[in-house]
C-alpha cells in the first residue's frame, strides 16, 4: 500500500490511539445517517466506499492465489455481517455499551486454548463488566444487547479469518477484495432499506466520511504501527477501544452511561488488556 508520508516520525503508540479514535468517531458519525438510510444503508456505504478506496490503494497487490480467494470472500461476508449487527446494535443501545459487548469476541479468542491460572480471573472480570453494563436505571433494550454480542461473535471470526488471509496473501490486496465483496453483499440490503436516499449528495458525503474514518484511516495507521511495535503491546492498546467508544458516545452523541455502566466498561477493558498481556507473555 502507498505509505502515508510523514507517519514515520509519529510514535506507533500515537498511531494506534489515533486509529481507535478514528473508528469510534466514525461509528458516532454513522449514527447520524440512520435517520436517512438506516443501519443497513450506512453499512453499505461504509463497505462500498471503503472497498473502492482500498482497491485503488492496493491495486498493485490485487493478484492473489486461487487458494486465498475463498478465504477473502468468507472474510468479506463476515465483515459485512459484523458491521450490520454492530450498526443495528448502536441504533438501539449506546455506542460505548455496544463496543464493550462486541469486544467480548476478541477477548474470547485471547482466552481460548490458554491454560494460564489467571485466565478465569479475566473471564470473571469480563462477566462482571457485562453484568454491570446491562444493569440500567431504565429499560434495557435486549435486542441491542444481543446484536452487539452477535457482532462480537463475528469479530472473533474476523480475527481468525484475518490470520488465515494473512498467511495466504501479502500486503492489503486480500483485505481490499474482502471489503469490496462485503459491500456487494450489503448492496441489496442497503437499497431495500434506503432506496434513492443513498444517492443524496449529503448522504454520500457522510457515507464516504464514515468509510474513511471507520475503515481506511484506522487500517492504515494500525498497519504502520504494527511495523514498529510488538503485537503484544498493540493488543493491549487496542483494549482501550471500549473506553474510547464510551467517550465518543458521550462527547459526540450525548450518550450518558451511569456509574455502574462505566465500571462495566472499565472491567472489560481491564480483562481484555490483562488477557492479551498474559497470553503474549
Amino acid at each position: 500500500m502507498v505509505g502515508w508520508q510523514g507517519l514515520g516520525g509519529v510514535p506507533p503508540t500515537a498511531l494506534v490511539l489515533a486509529g481507535i479514535v478514528s473508528v469510534q468517531v466514525g461509528a458516532a458519525v454513522a449514527t447520524h445517517l440512520f435517520a436517512s438510510v438506516g443501519p443497513g444503508g450506512a453499512v453499505t456505504m461504509r463497505l462500498v466506499f471503503g472497498g473502492i478506496v482500498l482497491l485503488v490503494l492496493w491495486r498493485s497487490a490485487l493478484r492473489i492465489e486461487r487458494r486465498a480467494l475463498p478465504v477473502a470472500l468468507a472474510f468479506g461476508a463476515v465483515l459485512a455481517l459484523m458491521n450490520l449487527c454492530f450498526y443495528e446494535a448502536i441504533d438501539r443501545i449506546p455506542l460505548g455499551m455496544a463496543v464493550t459487548l462486541e469486544f467480548l469476541g476478541p477477548l474470547a479468542i485471547a482466552l481460548a486454548g490458554s491454560r494460564r491460572w489467571i485466565d478465569p480471573v479475566w473471564a470473571l472480570l469480563a462477566g462482571g463488566g457485562v453484568f454491570m453494563l446491562t444493569r440500567s436505571d431504565g429499560q434495557v433494550v435486549w435486542s441491542g444487547i444481543f446484536l452487539a454480542l452477535a457482532a462480537g461473535v463475528c469479530w472473533a471470526g474476523y480475527i481468525l479469518l484475518s490470520a488465515k488471509l494473512g498467511e495466504r496473501t501479502s500486503g492489503g490486496g486480500g483485505l481490499a477484495i474482502a471489503m469490496a465483496f462485503g459491500g456487494i453483499l450489503m448492496m441489496p440490503v442497503g437499497i431495500v432499506e434506503a432506496g434513492t436516499a443513498l444517492l443524496q449528495p449529503a448522504v454520500l458525503a457522510a457515507g464516504f466520511a464514515v468509510a474513511m474514518l471507520s475503515s481506511v484511516v484506522p487500517y492504515s495507521l494500525e498497519l504502520e504501527a504494527l511495523r514498529r511495535m510488538p503485537a503484544r503491546i498493540f493488543g493491549v492498546l487496542m483494549s482501550l477501544e471500549p473506553a474510547v467508544a464510551a467517550l465518543a458516545g458521550l462527547l459526540v452523541l450525548g450518550q450518558i452511561l451511569n456509574f455502574g455502566q462505566w465500571a462495566g466498561v472499565v472491567c472489560v477493558v481491564a480483562a481484555s488488556a490483562g488477557a492479551t498481556r498474559t497470553a503474549s507473555a
